[in-house]
């Protein structure tokens, strides 16, 4: 799995798990603001955007609200974030509004 950027592995993960992927998702919300999501996977009724930050650090809460405040813009329900490592503070957010925090570790797991 070296060598494999983490938006090729997310893509990858979650084909496996049943999801048709579209990347470099932009819409305009109802803000005015226009918002880029890295993927926006689909299965059924269900669809969610997702951002991906491939980053050596721990991403933190202000990303987990980010991606709430986008996602809800555009009328998304249920974004996803994949990175590294979440904060505590990221992770009890994400919990309490319904956002799915995957890390790299366990997308590379579900791959072997």
């Amino acid at each position: 799995m070296a060598g494999h950027n983490l938006i090729d592995l997310a893509v990858r993960y979650f084909m496996r798990i049943g999801y048709k992927t579209e990347k470099d998702i932009h819409n305009e919300g109802s803000s005015g603001i226009s918002r880029d999501f890295d993927l926006l996977i689909t299965k059924g009724n269900e669809r969610h955007p997702v951002w991906i930050k491939d980053w050596r650090r721990t991403v933190g809460v202000n990303m987990v609200i980010n991606i709430d405040k986008a996602a809800s813009d555009v009328g998304y329900s249920n974004p996803i974030l994949v990175a590294e490592k979440f904060s505590d503070h990221a992770k009890a957010y994400a919990n309490r509004r319904n956002i799915k925090l995957i890390t790299k570790s366990e997308i590379k797991l579900r791959l072997m």
